[in-house]
């Protein structure tokens, strides 16, 4: 079937828009990644129908000999590749954009709502997730829950898979499906069911049973984890369920398409302090998380030096963003940050623990606490009293990514080591040896870290100049040798933005061989003709890396 077909097909039986127009395509073929792919086609779904229609004719097209697959897409924010495809985009955000409902603890919600709309929803009943990523105000629903996303609050709060309760699907083939937490009576009544369904439960509940100690000892011993499919959170054994849900969370689109979701809320704490802790020594830096840590931080945050120096020089164009009377504080807020830089002062890390409160007394007196817990380390620290001391803190934080981008235009944001987790108690054997090995590259780029230091999840942003073969070629060279250095501690390749194109091929290297096995037939399970985001999770491979690599800075 032709690119041709499919369009009058998919126009004939969706009610929402299909375009072949270049802007269009062009605008679908590229996320926050390194990568590009053009699609075919951009379909723009009114309802859950219309998603069913479309998987429907895209599988006919499969099964009469064509090549194409579909992707979803929601803000285009993720920095793996998820969502691109040379394929179908199925975009959410134009008209499957509603919050349903808010109710006493939960909220219901379509994949194209924008997190800072789903976020004013549930404000108004003093509720949140609180598993929102760092790009909280340009990220949505879709791929919060299709990456398993997790921001700064996951030290205390968990990722997105720890509040999502149900999902309404569409499957490969077309058909609906609600996947919730099943008792034992009701997942052998769905085992029973002759559909695609029924299939699908019945058996991965073979292949988990079949495989119980090979996934149990593989999953991650950190906090936080998207990689891979999350086949150790099906089974919870404490409350004796099932849940198919927490499996397609996280699984960046390539089991079923979701397009409608229960996610449980939390009551947010009123009242935050701050304790700012400035670091020359990173030798000192397991000790300081290891003290703090047990005063239950809601937060706790880091920045490197590299981040600060960028963040002051760039300090008037993040300013703009702001109205002059906020901005004009934080300005003079940044002084004594703009004093450091210009006398050569700047500390290796900042740290930033956040403690929540219900009361500022009882916020401030954690802070203090943890301020004195370290008075022998011989650290600089201050404790900030109210969110608005602290927020030039989580300014340049949340907001260092995107400054990068937007600024550097001789040099491209190349999140490619961006998201791994190690277990903080190897900081000093591990931190040394990985600036190291970034020091062995410093000739091909300049990078920041960043990170959630209280979990050992690490952001690093290599700023490189990708028009040149040798740029690209650091790509791969050096992200197995940071791979390797986290593997050995224990750790993942990516604690929450998931695997896509950039990560897929190095899944052996972190579950080996009989895991991944235990990926690909979960996914033929689920998506036996491979239409669903194919080379994700399963099947990518690093000359997937090279071919879709951007060559250009346009």
């Amino acid at each position: 079937m032709s690119t041709i077909d499919l369009k009058k097909a998919l126009e004939g039986r969706v009610r929402g828009e299909v375009t072949d127009e270049e802007g269009a395509r062009r605008e679908a073929s590229r996320d926050t990644s390194l990568f590009m792919r053009m699609p075919e086609l951009v379909v723009y779904p009114e309802d859950a129908a219309d998603v069913s229609a479309i998987v429907k004719e895209v599988g006919r097209a499969r099964e009469a000999g064509a090549t194409v697959s579909l992707a979803a897409r929601a803000a285009g924010t993720d920095m793996s590749g998820g969502p691109l495809t040379t394929g179908v985009v199925v975009s959410f955000t134009k008209h499957m954009n509603k919050v349903l409902e808010v109710g006493d603890s939960f909220a219901v919600t379509e994949p194209g709502v924008y997190y800072r709309d789903f976020e004013k929803a549930t404000l108004e009943k003093d509720l949140l997730l609180p598993s929102y990523p760092a790009s909280r105000e340009i990220a949505a629903m879709g791929g919060i829950v299709a990456n398993n996303s997790g921001g700064e609050r996951t030290l205390e709060y968990g990722q997105t898979e720890r509040y999502v309760e149900e999902l309404d699907v569409v499957l490969s083939d077309g058909s609906p499906a609600t996947f919730k937490a099943l008792t034992p009576a009701e997942l052998e009544e769905k085992k029973k069911l002759q559909t695609l369904e029924g299939a699908i439960y019945r058996e991965m509940d073979a292949l988990l049973t079949g495989n119980a100690g090979l996934i149990e000892g593989h999953r991650p011993k950190v906090s936080k984890n998207s990689a891979g499919y999350a086949l150790w959170n099906i089974r919870n054994s404490k409350t004796n369920t099932f849940n198919l849900a927490k499996l397609i969370t996280g699984s960046q689109g390539t089991l079923a398409l979701w397009t409608k979701a229960k996610l449980s809320l939390v009551k947010p704490k009123e009242h935050r302090a701050m304790l700012v802790s400035f670091l020359y020594d990173l030798n000192l830096l397991p000790e300081i998380v290891k003290r703090v840590l047990p005063f239950n931080p809601e937060s706790f945050e880091s920045y490197d030096n590299h981040t600060f120096e960028l963040a002051v020089k760039f300090l008037p164009e993040m300013l703009s963003q702001m109205g002059f009377l906020k901005a004009a504080r934080l300005g003079i807020d940044f002084i004594p940050e703009a004093a450091m830089v210009a006398t050569g002062g700047v500390p290796k890390m900042i740290l930033m623990a956040e403690f929540a409160e219900d009361t500022i007394e009882e916020a401030d007196r954690k802070a203090a606490q943890a301020k004195q817990a370290l008075a022998d380390l011989h650290v600089q620290t201050k404790v900030e009293k109210d969110e608005k001391e602290s927020e030039k803190y989580w300014i340049v934080r949340r907001e260092s990514f995107s400054l990068l981008r937007k600024n550097l235009h001789n040099l491209y944001a190349s999140p490619f080591i961006d998201d791994f987790v190690v277990p903080p108690a190897c900081y000093p054997e591990f931190l040394p040896k990985l600036n190291a090995l970034l020091d062995e590259y410093k000739s091909y780029f300049i990078y920041t870290i960043a990170g959630h230091i209280g979990n050992g999840n690490f952001h690093i942003i290599p700023l490189m100049d990708l028009s040149k073969e040798e740029s690209r070629q650091v790509v791969l060279d050096l992200a197995p040798k940071v791979y390797e250095l986290v593997i050995k501690e224990g750790g993942t390749t990516t604690g929450e933005h998931n695997d896509g194109i950039i990560r897929t091929p190095y899944l052996p290297m972190l579950f080996g061989s009989d895991m991944v096995t235990l990926f690909e037939k979960t996914k033929k399970i689920f998506d036996p003709l491979n239409i669903f985001n194919p080379g994700k999770k399963v099947g990518g491979t690093f000359e997937d890396i090279k071919r879709d690599i951007i060559k250009t800075m346009s």
